[in-house]
């Protein structure tokens, strides 16, 4: 297998592609990334070729992360019409072999390469990336256009994706605002899951909630309105930046219960780094640790927001790194 492998990290409008070196102890090649609207090309193939044109570049191998669920030998883009076929895009391409990675199992082998600086503690406990070979478990969680909810178990110096809907688990509201927050968005579509709320539509969702309960008419928000909005002073639209963070603290405190994540949360996503200052100074971290009988065990665990500016590609240059690892250990 190559040294040199073509990466990407494919969402609903942009796909971004880079190089990676399997062999270098920094494997992405940052200086190689590039990104593309997807709308532009009628297929993966083609923007990969597109790239490898553009940069000069030839590969033999890919590793495609992308934001949507991957059965078998076929991927569907959640929010964009592509339809992935590995075989054809191998042949398209003409390389020796192609991966399909979910966006968050690539989310999540990125940790395997964070450096200290790559993140920022949200709340008094740091975290230290681990000595090789010593097992670990972490939870990832990245708010965007949807909700993200991954994990990694590292055991043996092997690193072990899980890859989760965890997004559309069900809401569980931890105060009387909360329930009546629930009570409408319930009104609206039926079921409401985390992600209903956590992300950048649910900001909106929880703010139109808000003004409801206010008997206010808020007109037609995105979410940057709202954190605008926000940060100018409105009342609201504060209330609904504080209650985003509250319930995600919450359930970030819950991922880490129920897959056993002792070791860490990463925040990753778009509107982590655009939140951050919201973040420390909310309720994230209190409703994180006020899990009853296991607060004390939570006060100990870090929960971290992710400033790397390409932890997709990131995490695809990681498993690369992983699979060829595998194939000389075999």
């Amino acid at each position: 297998m190559s040294d040199l492998f073509l990466i990407a990290d494919i969402g609903g409008t942009n796909a971004r592609f880079a190089l990676a070196d399997t062999s270098a102890q920094t494997p992405l090649l940052e200086d190689s990334v590039r990104e593309f609207a997807v709308a532009e090309f009628p297929s993966l193939a083609e923007a990969a070729r597109h790239y490898l044109d553009q940069a000069q570049a030839s590969a033999r191998c890919g590793v495609f992360a992308v934001a949507g669920r991957v059965d078998g030998d076929e991927a569907r883009i959640t929010n964009h019409p592509w339809v992935i076929s590995r075989p054809r895009t191998r042949e398209m391409l003409g390389f020796d072999q192609v991966y399909l990675i979910n966006d968050f199992a690539a989310q999540a082998m990125a940790i395997s390469l964070y450096r200290a600086e790559d993140v920022v503690p949200i709340g008094g406990v740091p975290w230290t990336p681990a000595p090789a070979g010593e097992p670990r478990t972490y939870a990832v969680l990245g708010p965007g256009t949807g909700l993200g909810v991954g994990g990694l178990v590292v055991r043996d110096g092997r690193c072990y994706p899980l890859e989760t809907e965890g997004g559309h688990v069900s809401f569980p509201p931890g105060t009387p605002e909360e329930i009546r927050i629930l009570e409408i968005l319930s009104a609206q579509f039926g079921r409401v899951s985390n992600e209903r709320l956590i992300c950048g539509p649910g900001l909106v969702n929880i703010h139109r909630a808000l003004c409801e309960i206010a008997g206010h008419d808020p007109g037609l928000l995105e979410p940057k309105d709202v954190t605008a909005r926000a940060a100018a002073g409105d009342p609201l639209c504060m209330r609904a930046v504080d209650v985003f963070c509250a319930v995600f603290g919450a359930i970030s405190g819950d991922l880490v219960l129920t897959i056993g994540a002792w070791d860490g949360v990463f925040l990753t996503g778009g509107l982590v780094p655009k939140m951050l200052d919201s973040l420390r100074h909310s309720g994230f971290r209190q409703r994180f640790e006020y899990k009853g009988r296991f607060s004390p065990t939570m006060a100990r665990v870090p929960s971290l927001a992710v400033l790397h500016p390409q932890a997709g590609l990131l995490g695809a240059a990681a498993y690369a790194v992983d699979l060829v690892r595998r194939e000389a250990s075999a």
